[in-house]
């Protein structure tokens, strides 16, 4: 109040100074004349300040206003991606971790809960079937990794303009000739009649043999005189239609090799699939004895005819189904079939033939095979990713739409594998559910849990065996590089990269395998190809036939 009034001490200036205060205006009121001019000047300065701050308040509010909505609309986002994450995560748990009650796990999967001894109940616990999406499918939905495919497609027109470049300059021409196409995918007719044999056994034989054996098992005496004449009788109508005639038609009708492997990997196919519906089938007709005068429950006709033509390995008489059948999908994924068809045309001719059909060869030397390996290892690699793309990607993808098979899981994330032990169960799932129920479990439950080292051997040699001898037919020699990378080098990375290792120094190793490995195949395979052409055999003998031709063939174009 001094500094107000001065250093004046009259009544005047003691009058009585009354503060007025509200949430925006502050009054003060005095009855000293000689202030009334500051008075005036403090009011005008309040008043100012209170419109500036009144102005300025109501632009927080707009600006609040619209934060509010926007954390709104942000927090629905979030929500729902949170909820879907949540339902995927719980769908997941709740199926791995319980069971579903004896009636549905029946009808479902075609047989009823044992409640005899834990060894059996662990023997009868099959592959469980859900909807899902293929992980390529959902990781396509993130534009990072859809830029990865583009540049994919972005070579494969590099390929087309520099075949394109290559014709016009030596031919003075600008057309794509696809000879080579033709000719691996020739005398298509004898590859359909030959697979319509396979696939008109493989419906009924098996399937009725079973049926009768069914029909008469508990009502006859002997059973084990029906056993061994049903198992007897259809091993050798199998060894016959499903074992020499796909051999057969592929030697002696000298098929090309695109239309060799079509029957020799559909023999394979038809063969899994008969082991897996006699293997899931019987066990239920053995356990559940039919009342007098009922026939007992077998499965449908055409539960089986599904079986056959659905991306599975594992019988089930009831599988997840999807409500309708995406066209637009359909067409997209059989765009993508053609596309790879023409993407493994190009790298054969652009990468391959140059490499391997020179004007002259030399002879089999370390000089000439370590080059060859590493020339290989582009061409090698791209195959690879290639054909895991066309065929248990778009092939089972297309096979499962047209079906409305709803498990789309053909295979996981094996790109990111730190142990050989998990690119072997992520790679190819389909292949692996059949090995791992049909032959790694039923060898467990046979030697009581006992040689598990010995169970997962056998699983590797059989495979092993398997794709070797679907290289030789299809190839039309002799030449187990396939055998030896599977069973020496694969056994041995199984054994030693295990899932412990989690580095990712260990998935950049995983990769340099499976390049060397790739050069090395893409390579051998190649040299034997054309030493086979340019030498040919000049005997009979064993060693004529075992004996690599490329190691000791010289030749010239």
């Amino acid at each position: 109040m001094e500094h107000i009034c001065g250093n004046h001490r009259s009544e005047q200036c003691e009058s009585l100074i009354v503060w007025a205060v509200s949430e925006d205006l502050l009054i003060m009121t005095s009855g000293e004349p000689c202030n009334r001019l500051w008075h005036r000047e403090t009011k005008t300065r309040h008043q100012d300040a209170n419109f500036d701050q009144a102005e300025s308040h109501e632009n927080i509010q707009e600006d609040l206003t619209e934060w509010k909505q926007y954390m709104k609309k942000l927090k629905v986002k979030v929500l729902e991606q949170v909820q879907d994450q949540l339902r995927d995560i719980l769908d997941k748990a709740l199926t791995e971790s319980i069971e579903p009650p004896a009636h549905i796990k029946s009808a479902l999967i075609g047989k009823k809960t044992n409640k005899g001894s834990p060894r059996s109940q662990r023997k009868d616990d099959g592959k469980l079937f859900m909807e899902r999406a293929s992980l390529l499918d959902e990781l396509f939905e993130i534009s990072h990794i859809r830029t990865i495919y583009h540049m994919f497609i972005a070579v494969l027109l590099i390929f087309c303009l520099s075949t394109l470049a290559v014709d016009y300059i030596d031919q003075g021409r600008l057309v794509l000739e696809f000879d080579l196409l033709f000719y691996a995918f020739g005398k298509l007719g004898t590859v359909t009649w030959a697979w319509l044999t396979m696939f008109v056994y493989t419906l009924f034989v098996p399937y009725y043999i079973l049926e009768f054996w069914g029909s008469l098992y508990h009502k006859f005496p002997s059973k084990l005189g029906l056993n061994l004449g049903a198992g007897l009788i259809l091993t050798a109508i199998q060894t016959c239609v499903l074992g020499l005639f796909p051999i057969y038609t592929v030697v002696h009708h000298q098929l090309p090799p695109a239309s060799r492997f079509i029957v020799i990997l559909e023999q394979i196919r038809f063969l899994m699939k008969t082991y897996s519906f006699i293997r899931e089938t019987a066990p239920v007709i053995l356990k559940n004895t039919p009342k007098e005068g009922e026939n007992p429950r077998f499965p449908t006709f055409s539960s089986y005819l599904y079986f056959l033509f659905c991306p599975t390995l594992i019988y089930r008489e009831f599988y997840p189904r999807n409500r309708q059948i995406r066209w637009n999908y359909v067409a997209v994924t059989l765009g993508k079939i053609f596309g790879c068809l023409f993407y493994g045309y190009f790298i054969l001719v652009r990468l391959c033939i140059p490499v391997f059909r020179p004007e002259t060869n030399q002879p089999f030397s370390k000089r000439t095979m370590v080059l060859a390996v590493f020339h290989s290892i582009l061409p090698g690699i791209m195959l690879l990713l290639l054909c895991f793309f066309a065929f248990l990607h778009c092939w089972l993808n297309l096979f499962g739409e047209l079906l409305r098979f709803a498990d789309r899981m053909f295979y996981k994330d094996w790109w990111n594998s730190t142990s050989f032990a998990n690119y072997y169960r992520t790679w190819n799932v389909v292949v692996h559910d059949w090995l791992y129920y049909y032959g790694y479990r039923d060898f467990l439950w046979l030697s009581n849990r006992r040689f598990r080292a010995a169970a997962m051997l056998s699983v590797f040699i059989v495979s092993a065996v398997v794709h070797e001898y679907a290289l030789a037919m299809g190839f039309g020699f002799f030449y187990p590089v396939m055998f030896c990378l599977f069973a020496v080098f694969g056994v041995a990375f199984n054994f030693t990269m295990t899932d412990k290792h989690q580095s990712p120094v260990f998935n950049i190793i995983m990769w340099a395998c499976l390049f060397l490995g790739q050069g090395v195949q893409v390579c051998l395979y190649c040299q034997e190809w054309y030493a086979q052409i340019h030498c040919p055999p000049t005997g009979d003998s064993f060693w004529e036939v075992v004996m690599p031709r490329s190691w000791s063939c010289s030749y010239q174009s």
